[in-house]
């Protein structure tokens, strides 16, 4: 029988792209010093390159004969991951979970299955050994009698132990560690990624149960591996935060059956990952009152509304060149907020040093954070303490204007819930379907910059 061949060949590691000799530049993506030198073999069938879906063979059927039913989903026995998938695990479906080591990917993995013990779940490690597992498992709780674990790194062997015992819920911890030996490659290489996700995706839409994979990132923070495997995938959850700390942030960065705009917050505790229903406790200000350069952001990440403290610190530069720094928070945006105070405002901040910090190791990206970032910088700069009963919610403008944010009457809501007494807001925002919901909380409606500092820092 005659022996398979080899080649080498140059992959892109951002969209997958082959090639027979190194480029600098991928002529599929454009992108720089992306290609890998790998070997494959030739002459042998690719088993899982070519994915046969539900119905294949069939004639085409007109778009209107579709059943359009709502997608029959699991649900989690966990408030977060249910909300940021949509409503629950549609079946069928193939999540890929991202983020840095140590950062809880397989605490959080290991904490579905424990705590569903009606699902039965089929648990592929290839990083660590079963005892292991058992270890996690009986630090964190839970019932693991419906919970299999199965450690092995041969795809072939996990798919055909998953035919077998047709499981509820699959996951694979870490898709960067299995292996098809239908390709010559070391695993975690850009071919294997692409036959593993393959092989996996088949299964999942031939039998219809969810897979949930583990993937590593890297120093870039991206997921990796190729490109291709976030467009194979369904869903993309990555963890963001200091894993140094307590708090995780779970983002949903792609999502075919829901929202991606959602967050789901979690508090890393000795017994796994606990869920933090009131992000606010860990964003509002943890300090004395008193301190100048704080300001409060009713900001909004999907369609959950919670408050966040914006730090600043303004001092006079030690070197000739002032620093901006942001953390947390666009620094370009930055620039331009202060900016538009030294041009509309008359505050000379050119020749000072900016440093601005989100509370929390949150990314912020709601404009809406744009009132309460100005506030921080103006208190630190007057060393005036902005009352702690107060926050904002305001877009800025190039002209100086404070512009309405969306779903204004939401982050009234919220922070009257909390406890704050005032609220700047936009003259332009439409509160009208707040009717007596935010009792208590006193809105101040300002139009511009120098209108909020007459208001705020009158005294």
């Amino acid at each position: 029988m005659p022996t398979a061949k080899t080649k080498t060949v140059w992959f892109c590691k951002e969209c997958g792209n082959e090639s027979p000799k190194w480029m600098g530049r991928c002529p599929a993506c454009g992108e720089w010093n992306t290609m890998v030198e790998e070997t494959v073999a030739t002459g042998k069938k690719q088993s899982g390159a070519v994915m046969s879906v539900p119905g294949a063979g069939h004639k085409p059927v007109p778009l209107s004969h579709i059943d359009s039913s709502v997608e029959t989903r699991i649900s989690l026995n966990n408030a977060e991951m249910d909300r940021i998938l949509g409503g629950g695990l549609v079946e069928g479906s193939l999540v890929l979970i991202g983020g840095e080591p140590g950062i809880g990917k397989s605490t959080l993995s290991l904490q579905i299955p424990l705590y569903c013990k009606n699902l039965k779940t089929l648990y592929v490690t290839g990083e660590e050994s079963a005892r292991q597992v058992k270890l996690r498992a009986a630090r964190i709780g839970g019932d693991d009698v419906n919970c299999m674990i199965y450690s092995e790194t041969l795809m072939e062997n996990i798919i055909r132990e998953a035919r077998e015992m047709m499981p509820d819920l699959m996951i694979v911890d870490s898709v960067q560690t299995m292996f098809s030996q239908n390709v010559e490659s070391s695993p975690g290489s850009v071919t294997q990624i692409k036959e593993t996700a393959a092989m996996l995706l088949r299964f999942a839409k031939e039998t219809g149960v969810p897979v949930i994979l583990i993937g590593h990132i890297t120093k870039e923070g991206s997921i990796a591996g190729p490109k291709i495997l976030e467009h194979i995938v369904d869903v993309v959850l990555q963890f963001e935060g200091d894993n140094r700390g307590t708090y995780r942030l779970l983002r949903s960065i792609k999502n075919r059956f829901g929202s991606t705009s959602e967050l789901a917050v979690f508090e890393m505790t000795g017994k796994g990952l606990r869920e933090v229903s009131n992000p606010s406790e860990m964003l509002i200000p943890m300090h004395e009152e008193g301190l100048s350069g704080v300001a409060v952001s009713a900001m909004l990440d999907g369609t959950r509304p919670f408050l966040i403290e914006v730090q600043a610190l303004v001092s006079s530069a030690a070197y000739g060149t002032p620093q901006r720094s942001a953390t947390g928070f666009d620094v370009r945006r930055l620039n331009m907020l202060l900016a538009v105070l030294e041009k509309r405002a008359g505050f000379k901040l050119s020749v000072k040093d900016v440093f601005l910090n989100m509370a929390g190791g949150l990314k912020v990206n709601d404009p809406a954070c744009d009132l309460a970032v100005i506030c921080a910088v103006l208190s630190s700069n007057f060393d005036f303490a902005i009352p702690a009963d107060i926050c904002f919610a305001g877009e800025i403008g190039l002209s100086g204007e404070v512009r309405p944010v969306a779903q204004t009457e939401r982050r009234v809501i919220e922070a009257a819930r909390l406890g704050f007494k005032k609220i700047y807001v936009s003259s332009f925002s439409s509160l009208e379907a707040l009717a007596g919901q935010a009792d208590g909380i006193e809105i101040i409606k300002v139009t511009d910059v120098p209108a909020l500092c007459r208001s705020l820092f009158k005294g």
